[in-house]
């Protein structure tokens, strides 16, 4: 029951716990971290002594996985390998083409070079150079038989044939 003296008695000792609490505050005091009140301990475990057993079907997976994945390397190679004979053939087709472009050049060089070395104004050079001319009639030895002088002709195959 809640009577006058009741009331005024816990109003006083409300006041008194309120005038304890102002008496304990410190105004520079930090206010606690959160969880603070909890603490975690590690237990150290030591498994060195256990032994694990062998499980049969772990071969047989891994002997499987080994196989897919050769599988599907070869699947891979076997996808990839075109390509790259692809492009293999294409760098040796240019390659080939760079060879016969410089062959022509080549080749057109040579011709020009033939050309002027076959110059008949060149030709004309050399042989005034070398002191040729041309011949005398003399010197002019027709072997298709219609010559007027058959007699050397006649007197080389007779050289030819005795042997001297």
């Amino acid at each position: 029951m809640a009577t006058m003296a009741t009331f005024f008695r816990s109003s006083s000792t409300a006041a008194d716990a309120r005038q304890q609490v102002c008496a304990d505050y410190d105004p520079f005091e930090l206010r606690a971290l959160p969880n603070d009140h909890i603490f975690f301990y590690s237990k150290r475990i030591d498994n060195s002594h256990m032994v694990r057993q062998a499980n049969p079907a772990a071969a047989q997976e891994s002997w499987s996985a080994v196989g897919a994945v050769a599988i599907l390397l070869m699947l891979g190679s076997s996808i990839i390998a075109p390509h790259v004979a692809s492009v293999l053939a294409g760098y040796q087709l240019e390659s080939l083409k760079q060879r016969s472009q410089s062959l022509v050049d080549q080749r057109r060089e040579l011709e020009v070079r033939e050309a002027v070395l076959l110059s008949p104004a060149r030709l004309i050079e050399l042989a005034v150079a070398r002191n040729l001319g041309s011949p005398a009639v003399d010197q002019v030895v027709h072997l298709d038989g219609l010559a007027s002088d058959v007699s050397v002709a006649s007197a080389r195959a007779v050289s030819l044939v005795s042997g001297q």
